[in-house]
């Protein structure tokens, strides 16, 4: 009489790569270095944790899966399952020319399963979920911002397309005063239609305005819990980094220690040329495309502040556009300004001014 055997894989790797998608997920499933299976699941992990253990009890199990609209969640509830799970940047993943025009699910989740079995993906870096919801928060305040100023160059438009001219004391400031709101709230316009919709842009301006000042005032209640607020004062302890970027730095880059040296950190946010090598050939161009487009603007920014409060960056500065532009010169400057921000989070020194004895 045959004995059925127990299924045991104990000491075997079983490489997942998932498509995911809203609605499904496509699976492939590598065992060793055999392609075993590609179907279709719902976008349920408990369901895919099912499928692995019954299938392949006792083994290792790794995924990896492209990051995409649906965040971290998968990656957390795949990692509390025990399956060894990564989450890389889709520009990372080695692509064909042919699979760029011919995407394809099932090849998509193959490509990741094999690519993962061979230790080729990096995983990027994944938030605690406490830093992510408070960055959130203020991106939210940015998206804020940017609706303000689309709300206001509404409101102009309107006033313009009417014939109406704007002040030489309004005009020509980027300040909108409450003297400037009263102003437009008085003119006429010819007809109730345009004065009503004129009237509804200067209400959603002012909503936006109050939620703005809103959100401000709870990020600067963030700085002060335990997690953020020593960090939060080292950081402005530097010239031209002020709060609200403090808070940028902080719940964008997460762990400090992550980042070897400025090099890798540059990297990441974006302080890195672009280059072109082929053969003896090299080119180098502008900074790379790829970046943190919210933290590199933020140290941008800050760094034309801080060129006017910090007496060696302007000199650093000014040394600087003898031989170059501006915008390439202050990027120059945003690297000593980012060098600033990691010697006083890794070393957790403020920073003090250089001062001449």
């Amino acid at each position: 009489m045959n004995k059925s055997k127990q299924l045991d894989f104990s000491g075997q790797n079983i490489y997942v790569g998932l498509d995911t998608h809203l609605k499904s997920w496509r699976v492939s499933i590598v065992v060793g270095e055999t392609a075993f299976k590609t179907f279709s699941q719902d976008p349920n992990t408990e369901l895919l944790n099912k499928y692995l253990v019954k299938n392949f009890p006792n083994a290792n199990y790794f995924s990896a899966y492209e990051a995409s609209f649906s965040g971290f969640k998968t990656h957390r509830d795949l990692v509390n399952l025990g399956i060894k799970n990564m989450v890389v940047n889709p520009a990372d993943i080695p692509t064909t020319d042919k699979e760029r025009k011919q995407k394809e699910d099932s090849r998509d989740s193959r490509k990741i399963a094999k690519q993962l079995s061979q230790n080729d993906l990096t995983a990027i870096y994944v938030h605690d979920i406490e830093v992510e919801g408070d960055r959130q928060l203020i991106r939210y305040r940015k998206t804020l911002t940017k609706e303000i100023a689309r709300t206001k160059n509404r409101i102009k438009s309107q006033l313009y397309y009417f014939g109406i001219q704007i002040p030489v004391q309004f005009s020509e400031t980027k300040y909108w005063s409450k003297r400037f709101t009263n102003w437009i709230q008085e003119v006429e316009l010819p007809t109730e239609s345009a004065k009503l919709s004129l009237t509804g842009y200067l209400e959603m301006a002012e909503m936006l305005r109050k939620k703005q000042y809103f959100i401000t005032k709870e990020i600067r209640k963030l700085a002060d819990k335990p997690r953020y607020k020593e960090n939060y004062e080292l950081l402005i302890s530097v010239p031209g980094i002020a709060n609200l970027t403090a808070m940028i730095i902080l719940t964008e880059i997460g762990d400090i220690t992550r980042f070897k040296n400025l090099d890798k950190l540059c990297s990441y946010i974006g302080f890195v040329p672009m280059t072109n090598s082929s053969g003896e050939n090299e080119k180098t161009g502008g900074i790379t495309i790829r970046r943190n487009k919210i933290l590199r603007t933020a140290i941008v920014e800050s760094s034309w502040i801080a060129i006017r409060n910090d007496p060696a960056l302007m000199l650093a500065y000014q040394e600087l556009i003898k031989r170059m532009e501006s915008q390439k010169a202050i990027i120059r400057i945003s690297k000593k300004l980012l060098n600033r921000v990691l010697y006083v989070l890794k070393n957790k020194k403020a920073y003090v001014h250089a001062v001449v004895k």
